[in-house]
């Protein structure tokens, strides 16, 4: 039964459902555009994949054209704000150590694309000075694009930011639960708008099923640990390896990939088989998170498998040379994955229905965010 009351008897020009990056992203759009905003989350705070990743803001090895644009822009966006609302940026750049032949080849036909403008592969005097924590390789791809934040304080410290600074109204512990513009109906009373941005992040099912079901998209859940080394040390930027090379789209639909990919399916088949790829970054207090695997299903999987993450400790022994670790944490994230990187319909007017649908929220939601807020203007 739906409550009539008004949960407020402001009028707003969009309300947002979600407060994920996604959503939060948004609201940042809208209220660049002088627009009155009101954002609905379900939870106290968002609990999914947005906290729940690595806060790392990728650029370089994102999917070539539209989505390397979107994730130059978002982490242009991050650059200027994550001062502005008490965000720690905790390092920047990505060292990717190249340790075959055929991942060089890869790196050497990244550079002379687009993507590479700015990254380049260090010398080996670089390699010394830099990254004295990587094991031997043939060589380490520099890019100087990326971002580190902690996500698990960032999402909240970005909302405050919002709500203290440009006048976004938070209606936490609420949900929506149908939507006849001008009202949005909620579970403590209704909310008035003349458009409305859902971004559902892993709910496929509460809000326009059959649009989100456009986007075939399953649950994808990863694996994840926090560790301590034993012997404290400073990252001087994210880190990956050649299993990235072969997984991340700007580096693997390129033709020079298809060797990569054969070769590790054939060497590292149970890393292949479980979409385990290296990603490491590291927190104020030194800690590392390291990550990651990839298991596709229609629910998010509430066991965790220490065989994958075996897996991972592997590669991360095979790339980093820093002594023994101590694993502090382990977790799922889990983020909506598609058939394309990115969704978005408008299932009514003055509705649009919005997902990154490819594991890149924090690295391309806020040009995602002025996507959605330029197609649900355009709705109405």
């Amino acid at each position: 039964m739906q409550l009539t009351s008004k949960l407020s008897e402001k009028k707003y020009d969009v309300v947002i459902v979600g407060g994920g990056i996604v959503g939060l992203a948004s609201a940042y759009a809208a209220v660049k555009k002088g627009l009155s905003v009101a954002l609905v989350e379900r939870e106290s705070q968002n609990k999914d994949a947005s906290v729940r990743n690595f806060g790392f803001v990728t650029v370089s090895g994102q999917q070539s054209g539209a989505h390397w644009q979107r994730a130059m822009h978002t982490r242009n966006i991050w650059a200027d704000i994550a001062p502005k609302a008490g965000i720690e940026v905790e390092h920047s750049g990505l060292h990717m150590l190249i340790q075959r032949p055929e991942a060089m080849d890869i790196a050497e036909a990244f550079l002379q694309t687009e993507m590479g403008a700015s990254c380049r592969l260090l010398t080996q005097a670089e390699i010394a000075e830099n990254t004295p924590y990587l094991k031997d390789g043939l060589g380490v791809l520099y890019s100087p694009h990326e971002l580190r934040v902690e996500s698990k304080t960032a999402i909240g410290k970005l909302a405050n930011w919002l709500s203290r600074a440009h006048g976004v109204d938070f209606y936490n512990k609420t949900t929506v639960h149908s939507i006849e513009l001008p009202i949005v109906h909620t579970s403590r009373g209704t909310l008035q708008a003349e458009h409305c941005v859902v971004c559902p992040g892993t709910d496929l099912h509460s809000l326009y099923p059959e649009t989100l079901a456009q986007a075939k998209a399953k649950l994808c859940t990863l694996n994840m640990m926090r560790v301590m080394p034993k012997k404290a040390f400073k990252l001087n930027a994210a880190v990956m390896s050649d299993l990235s090379f072969a997984r991340y789209d700007g580096f693997a639909q390129l033709p020079e990939a298809q060797k990569l990919i054969s070769l590790l399916d054939n060497i590292q088949s149970a890393e292949r088989k479980a979409g385990v790829h290296l990603i490491v970054v590291q927190s104020a207090d030194g800690s590392l998170i390291i990550g990651d695997s990839h298991d596709y299903n229609d629910r998010e999987l509430p066991f965790r498998d220490v065989r994958v993450d075996d897996l991972i400790i592997n590669e991360f022994h095979q790339v980093m040379d820093i002594g023994e670790i101590d694993i502090v944490q382990h977790w799922l994230g889990v983020y909506p994955s598609g058939d394309n990187v990115v969704f978005k319909a408008s299932p009514e007017k003055g509705v649009v229905v919005g997902s990154v649908t490819s594991g890149t929220g924090a690295s391309t939601g806020f040009a995602f965010g002025e996507e959605l807020i330029h197609l649900v203007l355009e709705s109405k």
